[in-house]
């Protein structure tokens, strides 16, 4: 039998989430002996045409044209992964999503009549069916390689949707909301991570997205008992995840409030 074939394509974003890929090292030579990298211009020329069992598909949709490499993704894959933050909520681009773009790029580029982007970020999901969500900025490796093998021996990735809180405590840190009265998103955060803010003393940014029944209301009331003023407790919400659902209502409960 042929082996599974392995695609990843790139829309906008930083190409973290690839190099996780590659930075699978030895745990790579194994799979490469088991799936065929098809498709995969970061780290090889060889191009084989699809259709591919697996596609990988990282970055946002920020331009006209990344709607027909989405479009074409979903036509060539069997399976269709949007990874990481950009991939599944938006990325960091998507804080376009609630400004003016022409802002930005006054702001950062040099030359802002050179850049063409369009008004909004969007995930790819928001264009076509995506089989299945791998969150982080940038993803777990771990998890990445759960995906492939899980794909190879037919079964479902066990991921995990709990709370970064839970691996704090398995990892036992003490908690920087209730210590040290840090602001931290952990509680309402998916895991992946390995609680890595935490455990060095930095509150979680929420980097992986919401945790599933994340309750964004209840945490935005605790942050704004430790201090954060409505616009700050906003600006948390739409660090990288800004478009995961739970996320924006988060922001919408203080968005526009005053001090």
């Amino acid at each position: 039998m042929s082996k599974p074939k392995i695609a990843v394509y790139k829309l906008a974003s930083c190409s973290g989430c690839q190099l996780q890929l590659v930075n699978l090292e030895p745990e790579l030579l194994d799979l490469v002996g088991e799936v065929e990298i098809a498709y995969f211009p970061m780290a090889s020329r060889k191009t084989v045409p699809g259709p591919y069992d697996i596609c990988f598909i990282e970055g946002s949709i920020t331009r006209e044209e990344e709607v027909e490499v989405v479009k074409k993704a979903r036509e060539d894959c069997r399976v269709l992964v949007a990874m990481g933050a950009c991939g599944t909520a938006g990325g960091p681009q998507g804080l376009k999503n609630w400004a003016r773009v022409e802002d930005f790029k006054e702001r950062v580029y040099q030359r802002p009549d050179w850049i063409r982007t369009g008004e909004k970020s969007l995930s790819p999901g928001e264009k076509v069916k995506i089989d299945l969500y791998l969150p982080g900025c940038p993803v777990s490796r771990d998890q990445l390689k759960e995906v492939i093998v899980a794909a190879l021996l037919g079964r479902k990735p066990y991921l995990g949707d709990w709370p970064v809180c839970v691996q704090c405590k398995m990892n036992n840190n003490v908690c920087l909301l209730v210590a040290s009265k840090t602001p931290c998103l952990g509680p309402v955060t998916r895991t992946g991570c390995g609680a890595l803010c935490p455990t060095w003393g930095r509150g979680c940014y929420g980097c992986f997205g919401p945790c599933e029944d994340a309750n964004v209301a209840s945490m935005g009331r605790i942050l704004r008992d430790l201090g954060l003023s409505p616009e700050e407790i906003v600006r948390r919400f739409r660090h990288v995840t800004s478009g995961a659902e739970a996320f924006r209502e988060g922001a919408k409960l203080y968005e526009g409030q005053q001090d």
